[in-house]
Parts: structure tokens; C-alpha cells; sequence
């Protein structure tokens, strides 16, 4: 066949628009793939954008927890089987740390806390205030027969006076070798300014509905009324500690120890008269049990309300004129 002069061969042209038709084919392809990068892209960049966004809003939210959690004392509690240690550290008295608005909701935690298989009280005070004392007393009679755990008292350097006192309600006492030990009795010891008062020609005027309203009153002179008052006061409240000392511990107690002196004891001499179960400490305890480990329970402090506590201690020993407290642990 002859072909037409100046004409285009029907071949060349078919060629020409299957590549054209191939051509746009592929450039679709690459604009959908490009829309679809472009789209990921976008997503990616909008996580981005709102994660960054979610971090700045919920960062510090989450810091905020976590400095109240650390300041309170808060935990997410043990992971595994643990022994328990609540604290009794320095002068038990309202506001302190180891007052019983601290101790209580510790022990709460401890005995409750079904990863605890033993309960340590860890003492170090030279006592304080005997109705702090029993607040924390009713509380592990309480907790013990709500959550059937061991309890054990484990002194450190000084288990004395009001913390002796709550040792006694705990199932075995421990103590070191160099442990102080005991202070049996009360204590009132307020202060006598009268005299010093007088040097100025100051006095005070006290009015009051009885002759013994005012008998602690250290800005007026000491009656005979008052005298015989303050000391038979005392003896009553030392009494009802060696009472209770005889209840909790009467089989364990030597017949030929006069306990109510208010002396303090070294662990082994107290271990030898019946105050002490045994010589120890924190970690004799835990090598019982290899695989328990201790665990804190607290109470802990922090230096937000170290300021109000010490405002505390300030009002309690103006309130409480009788205390528990070993010589060694200072006198009110």
C-alpha cells in the first residue's frame, strides 16, 4: 500500500497516543503517592503538634503529683511480700512526727496492705505525751485484730518512757546491746519564774474557781496544796504505767525489780529483766526471711510543715505539763 505524501503514518499516531495515555497513567500515580505522602506527613506532623501540645499541658500537672506524693509520703506500695516498718522517731507529742496524727494512718497502711506479712514498729524516742502514747497503742490492738499480722518493736537507740510504753503492745520487743531502755513512770516538770518575777517587783493576779485551778501556774509561788497535788498526780500516772507494764508483760517481769525507779537499761540488761525479747535490730529481723524485704511505711516529713510542726511541739509541751520521757531524752 502506498502511503499519501505528507500524511502521518496510522501506526506512528496509535504509538503516539498509547505513551501519551501511559505517560499521564504514571503522572496520576505519582500525584496520588505524593497526595498520600503529603497526607502522612500532615497526620504526622498534627501527632506531633498535639502530643507537644499534651506535654506542655499535662507535664507539669504530672510534676505537681509527683511533689505532693513525695512531700505527703504517698507511695504506690510494695510490688512483692514485704515487712512493713512504721516509724516512731523522736519526742511523741502532738505535731510531731512521731505524734499519733502521724504514727496512726501509717500503721493503717501497713496492716492493711495485703503485700505485708509482718508489721515492724521501728522505735527511736525518748517518749513524750502518754495520751499520744495510747492514741497509737489502741491502734495496734485494734489493727491486730482487724488484720491478724506479727507486730514487732525493734528500739534503736532508745526505746524510753511513752515509747517503751507502745513497744509493750507489739508481740516481741528487740533491742541492741547499746539500746536505752525503759523510764518507767511520769514526769511534770514545769517551770517556777515566781522568784525570778519577784527580783522586778513583777507578780501575776490569778483569779481562779478553785485553790488548785492554778496549781501548775509557774508564775506564782508554789502551795503546799499544789506541792502535795503535782506529786500525787504524778505518782498516780506512773502507777498506772507500771500497771500496765505488769499486764502486758507480767510473765516476762523479774519478782526482784523494783521497774517503776525510772531508770533506763542497756538491751542486754533489759533483755535479762524481761523488758526485751531479744537482742536485735531491723536487720537481724529481715535475714528471718531473706526473701521479704522491708518497706517503708513512714510517717515522713517534709520541709513544708516542718514550720507547723515545730509550732506544734511549741503548743503541746505548753498543754501537756505530764509526760513520759526518759532523763536522757531531756526534761520538761
Amino acid at each position: 500500500m502506498e502511503k499519501h505524501s505528507g500524511g502521518k503514518d496510522p501506526a506512528d499516531t496509535q504509538a503516539l497516543l498509547v505513551q501519551m495515555c501511559t505517560d499521564l497513567h504514571m503522572q496520576q500515580i505519582a500525584l496520588r503517592e505524593e497526595q498520600r505522602i503529603s497526607a502522612r506527613q500532615r497526620k504526622s506532623e498534627r501527632r506531633w503538634n498535639l502530643g507537644f501540645k499534651a506535654l506542655l499541658i499535662l507535664a507539669p500537672i504530672m510534676a505537681g503529683g509527683v511533689f505532693i506524693a513525695y512531700t505527703s509520703g504517698a507511695s504506690i506500695g510494695p510490688m512483692s511480700d514485704v515487712v512493713g516498718v512504721v516509724h516512731i522517731k523522736g519526742e511523741i507529742a502532738q505535731g510531731t512526727l512521731a505524734g499519733a496524727e502521724k504514727v496512726v494512718p501509717a500503721l493503717e497502711d501497713a496492716f492493711a496492705n495485703p503485700r505485708v506479712k509482718q508489721v515492724v514498729l521501728a522505735i527511736d524516742s525518748p517518749g513524750g505525751a502518754p495520751a499520744e502514747a495510747e492514741r497509737i497503742t489502741q491502734a495496734i490492738l485494734m489493727l491486730k485484730e482487724k488484720y491478724p499480722k506479727p507486730v514487732t518493736a525493734i528500739i534503736g537507740n532508745m526505746g524510753a518512757s511513752a515509747a517503751y510504753m507502745t513497744a509493750m503492745y507489739t508481740d516481741r520487743i528487740m533491742a541492741g546491746k547499746y539500746s536505752l531502755v525503759g523510764s518507767i513512770g511520769a514526769i511534770i516538770a514545769p517551770w517556777q519564774l515566781d522568784k525570778a518575777m519577784a527580783r522586778f517587783h513583777v507578780s501575776q493576779r490569778v483569779y481562779a474557781s478553785g485553790k488548785l485551778k492554778a496549781f501548775l501556774n509557774p508564775f506564782t509561788p508554789v502551795s503546799r496544796e499544789s506541792d502535795a497535788k503535782a506529786k500525787q498526780l504524778v505518782s498516780h500516772v506512773g502507777l498506772m504505767f507500771a500497771k500496765e507494764l505488769a499486764w502486758r508483760r507480767g510473765p516476762h517481769l523479774k519478782p526482784d525489780v523494783d521497774y517503776s525507779t525510772g531508770e533506763v537499761w542497756s538491751g542486754e540488761e533489759a533483755k535479762a529483766i524481761g523488758l526485751v525479747d531479744e537482742i536485735g535490730s531491723l536487720e537481724s529481723l529481715v535475714r528471718e526471711a531473706p526473701n521479704i524485704k522491708p518497706y517503708n511505711f513512714g510517717p515522713t516529713e517534709s520541709a513544708v510543715i516542718k514550720l507547723a510542726s515545730a509550732f506544734g511541739r511549741s503548743v503541746a509541751e505548753n498543754m501537756l505539763p505530764v509526760s513520759f520521757h526518759s532523763p536522757e531524752g531531756g526534761l520538761r
